[in-house]
């Protein structure tokens, strides 16, 4: 006859070792999402670091005012995520400056509603903001121009 102490040792020996099983299945399957989950980020960041280098070069050649990139441009560089924040706005002080400057300005729809007077002083307004900080931002679309992410 077996003791009883040594049926609840033998006893306990299984649960602990169904646990240990059951944890190392769960940490593997933790493993296997984040995984997926710093491929899936890479991913979307590669994308979105294709639109910056994009933009950057529209700015850089004319095609886009800067305005326009400067608005594309940070909500793009704010939608990139990393393991450490990065603060974009030290390294592209300018297009943050226009960013800050001409955000609450209407767009589109709401712009069209504007009395024509209103519209033109907007435009006027903008322009100067532009004038002032093109040359830094000229500079700093062309570093974007070539941006790579960390690590490569």
């Amino acid at each position: 006859m077996i003791s009883p102490w040594l049926m609840a040792a033998l006893a306990g020996g299984v649960i602990i070792a169904g646990l240990a099983v059951y944890a190392g299945m769960l940490l593997a399957k933790l493993r296997r999402q984040t995984q997926v989950r710093r491929q899936a980020i890479a991913k979307r960041n590669q994308r979105i670091l294709d639109s910056v280098r994009t933009i950057a070069m529209a700015v850089r050649d004319d095609q886009c005012n800067l305005s326009e990139g400067a608005i594309r441009l940070t909500n793009l560089l704010n939608a990139l995520q990393f393991d450490q924040p990065r603060d974009f706005a030290a390294d592209y002080p300018g297009l943050y400056d226009l960013y800050d400057r001409v955000k609450e300005l209407p767009t589109h729809d709401a712009r069209k509603q504007l009395k024509r007077n209103e519209r033109m002083r907007q435009d006027l307004e903008r322009a100067g903001h532009e004038g002032e900080l093109e040359a830094t931002i000229k500079i700093e679309v062309e570093r974007l121009a070539s941006l790579e992410l960390p690590g490569r």
